[in-house]
């Protein structure tokens, strides 16, 4: 039996949830799995569909990790277990055992200046793992910068599920919302400064002089909602740029598969990092290409100038341009085209091998 531990996990959303719910649920055909996860709202109804066992942990955050090690440590004792798989260092910190220990990293959490108190908390723990799964090449290389054993760490992408047919009622939707709206571009992400909507907005007060009817459709809500807005407005962009938020799965699905580019050339901010982007993998699956920032994982994503283009998000020009290059002669359909193609590999019945090697 392996435990899976993690701090996020459905029915909450989210990029890493969605990761530990695949990844429960594929290892849970190939072995005998427990997961230790957080209590959410809701979650009765989630977990008795899961063909695994979920404990969850309640209480204040505070307490709720000292509850949890407390939990799983006594499990241990009383039975008969392989291995831990955790989603982030602090689900080990606390964890007693000598059983194998494997911890996924994705890098914002890892992104600590080398020498601080949290960088030796996060090193001392991940150099006494049996194996470091890092999402990106780049994460990887930020792991090893700030002092954990590179001989530990192994590059494994998260994997995706086979998309689901869009319903005709939303890709119907979409075209009367959008109408004689192109080129289209999109972003479905949090409101939040790494995403790096500001610059897009910019790019696409000048792209409107080339194509008047080009539209920019941003999925999602966050911390930066209203500064986005504002700027919106200040650009006089209102009749081109496109807010939804709360909106279903698949009428964001059809949003996505009817755009002709996905945009989120994420920049670094502060300690916070675009470690893979799914978004970019899950975009591909519609034949959507890519524009992303060279700051991150974005590289693992996005196959340069065969599936999208990286640029550097910093440089408002190289954003235009980048955009510009895949608009012209529609070279976007090309990109969309290979991008199709290329994210095959991310299948999470591929990607669950990577995992198989490691702990059989």
């Amino acid at each position: 039996m392996y435990l899976v531990v993690s701090r996020s996990f459905p029915p909450e959303h989210g990029g890493m949830q969605s990761l530990m719910w695949g990844l429960s649920r594929e290892l849970a055909k190939n072995f005998m799995i427990k997961v230790f996860a957080d209590h959410i709202e809701g979650h009765k109804e989630f977990d008795e569909q899961a063909s695994f066992s979920i404990e969850r942990v309640g209480g204040i955050k505070l307490l709720r990790k000292y509850r949890k090690a407390q939990l799983i440590n006594e499990f241990i004792k009383e039975n008969k277990i392989e291995g831990i798989i955790a989603d982030h260092w602090k689900s080990l910190e606390l964890i007693k055992t000598s059983k194998k220990k494997y911890c996924l990293i994705h890098s914002k959490e890892i992104n600590h200046l080398k020498g601080s108190s949290q960088n030796k908390r996060v090193v001392d723990v991940l150099n006494n793992v049996e194996k470091v799964i890092a999402n990106s090449e780049y994460t990887k290389n930020l792991a090893i910068k700030n002092g954990v054993n590179e001989e530990k760490i192994i590059v494994i992408n998260p994997g995706i599920d086979p998309v689901k047919e869009i319903h005709k009622k939303s890709l119907e939707k979409v075209e009367s919302l959008l109408k004689i709206k192109t080129p289209r571009l999109i972003t479905v992400s949090r409101f939040d400064k790494r995403k790096n909507h500001e610059k897009v907005i910019m790019a696409v007060r000048n792209l409107k002089q080339i194509y008047p009817n080009i539209v920019y459709i941003c999925v999602g809500y966050g911390e930066e909602e209203e500064n986005i807005k504002k700027l919106v407005k200040e650009l006089d962009l209102e009749a081109q740029v496109m807010f939804f938020k709360d909106i279903s799965n698949d009428l964001k699905n059809a949003l996505v598969a009817k755009s002709d580019i996905f945009v989120m050339p994420s920049i670094i901010f502060k300690k916070s990092v675009e470690g893979f982007g799914i978004a970019y993998v899950e975009a591909a699956q519609y034949g959507i290409p890519s524009l992303g920032g060279k700051d991150g994982g974005a590289a693992d994503a996005i196959d340069h100038e065969k599936t999208g283009l990286i640029c550097d998000g910093n440089n408002l020009d190289d954003i235009y341009s980048s955009i510009n290059k895949m608009l012209e002669n529609k070279k976007y359909l090309e990109y969309g085209k290979n991008a199709k193609e290329f994210v095959n590999k991310f299948q999470w019945s591929k990607i669950i091998e990577n995992y198989k090697k490691i702990l059989n």
